[in-house]
């Protein structure tokens, strides 16, 4: 089985424009990213796709992979299907979130495993809640699954609801998981995906992801233990900042 990674990378940002090239202590943010994927075993193949030379430019100065994309995508799911109607010759694509760049190449491993069950379309990886904090954010997704750990759905609230339970229990009567955003795809499914009109729910929720439960495909899911640290606004960049390189 053959693995490309993708990494799409945009510089267009509402919160914060630029940020695949903000500096985190002498390298840009998307060379980070990009070393730590490039570190994953499993990957036979990284490439960073964006629609800005700029990254591009940068991406090249580090001796990375890069292919330029349309600027009308709307998700990294379409700019990964670019990717790889360009380069031919692989079974799976993993999209990997270009704002993470301490992200565990255990974590791109783990969602290639699940490609060892053949029929698997897609899949992403969930994480145990812990802290009440997170359990009731709504800016971090839940999901549910089913008996085969296959996604039923994620919304922005927490589900399942407890009916009859008070809520400063919920974490003690069930485990509820919050969804981390990276995704494996075989290449024919990652290719019918970008064919999907919006749907229902996934207006809703402004969740990608409804749209292809709602049209019958199958999200696998594997549990990880490892947080994910995604930078999305100055703010974020100041925390990490201060986490890791201040002493």
């Amino acid at each position: 089985m053959k693995v490309i990674g993708i990494i799409p990378a945009r510089y267009a940002s509402s919160r914060f424009p630029g940020k695949p090239l903000v500096d985190i202590a002498g390298k840009t943010m998307i060379q980070r990213v990009y070393e730590q994927v490039r570190s994953t075993p499993c990957l036979s193949e990284v490439v960073v796709a964006t629609d800005d030379e700029r990254i591009a430019e940068v991406v090249r100065s580090f001796a990375g992979n890069v292919i330029l994309t349309s600027d009308k995508h709307e998700s990294g799911t379409d700019r990964c299907a670019e990717v790889v109607s360009k380069i031919e010759g692989f079974d799976v694509a993993i999209n990997i979130q270009g704002d993470e760049p301490f992200i565990n190449p255990l974590q791109i491993e783990l969602v290639a495993s699940c490609f060892e069950k053949e029929s698997t379309q897609i899949a992403t990886l969930i994480k145990p809640i812990t802290e009440e904090k997170e359990l009731f954010n709504t800016n971090s997704p839940k999901v549910v699954i089913n008996a085969a750990q296959e996604a039923i759905y994620f919304s922005r609230q927490t589900i399942p609801f407890l009916r009859n339970v008070p809520q400063e229990e919920w974490l003690t009567s069930h485990t509820f998981y919050k969804h981390i955003g990276i995704y494996g795809y075989r290449i024919p499914v990652l290719k019918e995906l970008t064919s999907l009109a919006v749907s229902t729910l996934e207006s809703s929720e402004a969740l990608e992801q409804l749209r292809w439960l709602e049209n019958g495909f199958r999200i696998q899911t594997a549990v990880t233990n490892h947080e994910t640290i995604a930078i999305d606004t100055p703010q974020d960049l100041e925390d990490v900042m201060r986490k890791f390189f201040q002493k």
